[in-house]
């Protein structure tokens, strides 16, 4: 039986025989969770409370549950899933729906290591010599961060590269960091749920579009977007609480700060000169020029939010290795989609 230090020393190359795993949640994000586990050897019981007849996606939760018994796992859908913990358990997978359930502090309470989806993805990644895992471009917030995660892919489409958005829109993390064909790049949509309890992820790049308004809980969360980021925090200027959690962030050594605001950039931003977007944070001439992205006739609008977003997609597109005319082209990619 490994002891909780043995655990949180997992990665993709195990070993997980012997290692005993309880999901907690029946979700896009625990379905894959399992799945996965079970191929790379664990022994998973998934937990999660029945649907309801009447509830449309009952067939579905029933047909899962029976692929995953096929395939190996002990699948529990009870209206007491959640009540307890088992005796036997070395890790709880929490989806993010499920974190403050009794299950989960009752895991805690006895040592046993709880991660969520994010924490699992970052972990399950493929690290073995030779291999190059995707980067991830993370942008987190309160709402906007499927917008901009769509945008971000079809930036990098037009660049040539072959990425995939996962977390909130597209794909399950942890199915998209297992695919055998691995992407150039995963653009990762969060919410606060999924990025609570998050230690481990070290992102290319990280977005977070607004600040928690008070919620001492969802600026932990938004933090943690920051935290181990190698290459640049991306925040919007005139959110100064965002700003701070720039500062406050212990990044990988090299990584900027790189703001983006509707007014005329600063060296190290991204911005809006007259009727042009245009960016001076990562072209080599930044502190004497500013390279064009697009104008606000090819972008469609003038509307501040839309603007904002595009911007913040460009900067996490910029960072992945995105040129200019990748931007102008995905933007306008984006806009006739």
């Amino acid at each position: 039986m490994p002891d909780a230090r043995d655990v949180m020393a997992l990665d993709r190359s195990g070993p997980w025989e012997g290692v005993r795993v309880v999901v907690a949640g029946f979700g896009r994000a625990g379905f894959a969770a399992t799945d996965n586990l079970l191929h790379l050897g664990a022994t998973v019981t998934a937990r999660a409370l029945p649907l309801t007849d009447d509830d449309p996606s009952e067939a579905d939760q029933a047909e899962k549950a029976e692929l995953l018994e096929v395939l190996g796992a002990r699948v529990e859908l009870l209206p007491d899933a959640l009540a307890s913990l088992p005796d036997d358990v070395d890790l709880v997978i929490a989806s993010p729906e499920h974190r403050d359930t009794p299950l989960v502090d009752q895991a805690r309470l006895r040592g046993v290591p709880v991660w969520g989806e994010v924490e699992l993805a970052w972990r399950l990644r493929d690290t073995a010599a030779g291999s190059r895992p995707a980067p991830w471009l993370v942008v987190a917030g309160s709402a906007g961060q499927t917008e901009v995660a769509l945008l971000v892919e079809q930036i990098l489409l037009a660049a040539g590269q072959r990425p995939a958005v996962a977390g909130l829109a597209g794909l399950p993390l942890v199915e998209a960091v297992m695919d055998p064909e691995p992407y150039d790049a995963l653009v990762v949509a969060l919410d606060d749920a999924q990025l609570a309890g998050v230690r481990s992820m070290s992102a290319l790049a990280a977005a977070v579009l607004d600040s928690s308004e008070g919620d001492v809980g969802s600026a932990a969360s938004r933090a943690a977007a920051y935290e181990h980021v190698q290459e640049a925090c991306i925040y919007v200027a005139a959110d100064a609480t965002t700003e701070e959690l720039v500062r406050e962030a212990d990044v990988v050594e090299g990584a900027r700060a790189i703001g983006v605001t509707l007014g005329m950039p600063g060296v190290g931003m991204l911005g809006v000169v007259e009727d042009l977007l245009v960016e001076r944070a990562f072209l080599p001439q930044r502190s004497t020029s500013a390279a064009e992205l697009t104008s606000l006739e090819e972008l469609g609008t003038d509307d501040t939010v839309t603007v904002t977003r595009s911007l913040v997609a460009s900067a996490l597109a910029l960072a992945a290795g995105a040129t200019p005319a990748a931007v102008r082209d995905g933007l306008r990619n984006a806009r006739h989609a």
